[in-house]
């Protein structure tokens, strides 16, 4: 693999590991909801995307279904990190994914993929946004009419 390729690994770097990272995400993060999964998502100020994992037992009962599912999950993000917004991701598997083959949850996780690009890709950078709104001389505020009665 040459340098500059994007890597396709998934490193320690690029999970949700803490649970304060992941109350951090359920308490101020974003949803999308798709027929087997539920995704929340919130940008991050780090360098890419990580993503955390929920397979519960609601979801089967046996470990190698739940399993074979987080493979799934964490395969399609390994491949689609280098597309993605540098966010947070939590990917929370509806009890309907054990009974789906490997193709349809790949499918499905694509569409997550897609849809999670296009709700970040439409909102404003956070820091962008900080910097606008506590621009100093921003035009049109209050300050610049009271600076302009008392000149």
């Amino acid at each position: 693999m040459s340098d500059s390729s994007p890597s396709l690994a998934y490193p320690r770097a690029a999970r949700l590991l803490r649970p304060a990272d992941f109350s951090a995400l359920r308490r101020s993060g974003k949803r999308i909801s798709l027929r087997h999964f539920q995704c929340e998502y919130r940008p991050n100020a780090g360098a890419s995307a990580r993503l955390g994992m929920a397979v519960s037992r609601r979801v089967s009962k046996l470990a190698v279904v739940r399993n074979r599912i987080r493979r799934q999950i964490r395969e399609s993000f390994r491949l689609q990190r280098p597309r993605l917004p540098s966010c947070d991701v939590l990917v929370i598997a509806r009890g309907s994914t054990a009974q789906l083959d490997n193709v349809v949850l790949r499918a499905e996780l694509e569409q997550l993929w897609r849809k999670l690009i296009a709700q970040i890709g439409d909102a404003p950078e956070p820091a962008v946004t900080a910097q606008l709104l506590n621009a100093a001389e921003a035009p049109g505020t209050m300050r610049d009419r009271a600076r302009s009665r008392v000149s």
